[in-house]
């Protein structure tokens, strides 16, 4: 294998208990293909990757490796089988990688792959900002104030929005780092994070440094992101 890979991590273990479907929703076709399958096509595009590996939920391993062959897939590497949760996902997606991939300095860009609209700028960013720094998360700036609520229904403070960014994914780091996170982390007795950015925080791994985001990159989480998706995607051809 070739040394200093770069590598999308395609998170696709959810099962959508939100989006009211019969299947989870990186398997929902919009315009003819499935979610996974745009997610995918933006990183085989981009000429910095070179492998692609997706984890997702035991049973869909067959779907994942047919829809890599239809869309012509040809840096796809292999079907992960997940975990009960994204954290146990997550793990086992970069257990596999330690496995598969001889040199731990390579490049990790861990992405939702119901965020099917990421650019090839933001993959460039992420790359170029995690070799510059050693690692990257991407964000956008927010556009509006937060409330701050203590029941839901009322507010008594608010957050100003010059303070805030609004994290999205990939979050890109060394498969190394990423190894070394995994190991505190059983240390430290954590079997659930939000995100990988929220456990690199929890476990100091800091600072961590920003690849700027894009508001189209934004992850399909209900039925109305679905039909944003749609018209964007329409819009396109």
């Amino acid at each position: 294998m070739q040394n200093n890979k770069h590598i999308a991590l395609l998170l696709a273990g959810g099962k959508s208990s939100r989006m009211n479907t019969n299947r989870p929703k990186q398997y929902i076709e919009v315009n003819g293909e499935s979610v996974l399958k745009h997610t995918m096509k933006a990183f085989q595009i981009h000429p910095l990757i070179q492998d692609i590996y997706v984890v997702c939920a035991r049973g869909w391993e067959e779907t994942v490796c047919d829809e890599a062959q239809s869309g012509e897939i040809s840096k796809f590497r292999h079907a992960i089988i997940g975990g009960e949760t994204s954290f146990q996902s997550l793990k086992n997606g970069i257990a596999y990688l330690l496995q598969d991939v001889k040199d731990t300095e390579s490049i990790v860009l861990v992405h939702d792959a119901v965020r099917p609209l990421i650019s090839q700028d933001v993959i460039s960013r992420n790359i170029a900002v995690c070799l510059t720094h050693g690692n990257a998360i991407t964000a956008v700036r927010s556009q509006e104030a937060f409330l701050v609520s203590e029941n839901g229904s009322s507010s008594d403070s608010y957050i100003p929005r010059e303070n805030l960014l609004r994290a999205q994914t990939p979050h890109t780091f060394p498969l190394k780092t990423l190894k070394e996170m995994m190991e505190k982390a059983k240390e430290k007795g954590i079997t659930r994070a939000q995100s990988l950015f929220t456990l690199a925080n929890e476990l100091g791994f800091q600072p961590l440094h920003i690849a700027q985001g894009d508001i189209m990159n934004f992850k399909l989480t209900y039925p109305n992101d679905i039909l944003i998706y749609q018209a964007l995607k329409t819009l396109e051809e």
